[in-house]
């Protein structure tokens, strides 16, 4: 992921793991943590904010990216937690309104129908020297915590499935979480789904009566209905 900062050189993980939402002074922590490269490859937590790929997210990448990022972050723009060890960072995750993230619209394995109380938790980034010490599972715990406490009746994560089952995931590969994660916190698969991702998803326990968004219908779909 992303190249060493003071955060990955520590040669062994020690002192207690705290997490808490990200405040808008926060911006000197997340610059520590994410290092020159912005976490991963110029991202700076951009990629479900920008609402597509392509030309757009190549132009955005870098300079660009770590500029919107801060101005969402220092505006109180940005739902996250952060983890400590004593006073250094060493995690993060993103997690907001399901509304905040546009480019989730673009995933056909992610759509479903869903409320303005639908909640997202997208991404994470843990440095090397902490993965495997339950900074992740922290993360999530927290930011659930904390959607409901926003009002959210329903959270949902996007964990990457293995190519095979009992094999490996690649950090790079798994800035979304893993199965696993999302299931030791109490969350569920939703059935019938394809692809690489899934939507995993936790309710509230006084959730209910929500209206709800239908998922978009493919220009093809919409076209049989006409001619129907």
């Amino acid at each position: 992921m992303a190249g060493k900062n003071r955060s990955q050189a520590k040669a062994a993980p020690d002192g207690k793991i705290t997490c808490r939402p990200l405040e808008s002074r926060d911006w000197s922590n997340i610059e520590r943590l994410f290092g020159a490269n912005g976490a991963c490859g110029g991202c700076w937590c951009m990629w479900w904010r920008v609402p597509r790929g392509g030309k757009l997210w190549t132009e955005a990448k870098g300079a660009n990216n770590r500029a919107a990022f801060r101005r969402l972050v220092e505006k109180g723009a940005v739902h996250g937690i952060l983890a400590f060890s004593d006073n250094e960072p060493v995690g993060w995750c993103s997690f907001g309104p399901r509304s905040s993230f546009p480019r989730l619209e673009r995933v056909r394995a992610l759509k479903r129908p869903w409320s303005e109380q639908t909640w997202s938790i997208n991404c994470f980034y843990v440095p090397r020297a902490w993965r495997g010490h339950g900074v992740a599972k922290m993360l999530v715990k927290e930011a659930t915590k904390q959607a409901f406490l926003s009002g959210a009746t329903e959270v949902e994560g996007y964990p990457v499935m293995p190519v095979a089952s009992g094999s490996g995931l690649p950090a790079v590969f798994a800035w979304t979480g893993v199965p696993a994660l999302f299931e030791s916190c109490g969350y569920r698969q939703l059935p019938r789904q394809t692809g690489h991702r899934r939507v995993f998803l936790r309710e509230s326990p006084g959730a209910g009566g929500t209206t709800r968004r239908p998922a978009k219908k493919s220009g093809k779909a919409r076209q049989q209905r006409i001619v129907k």
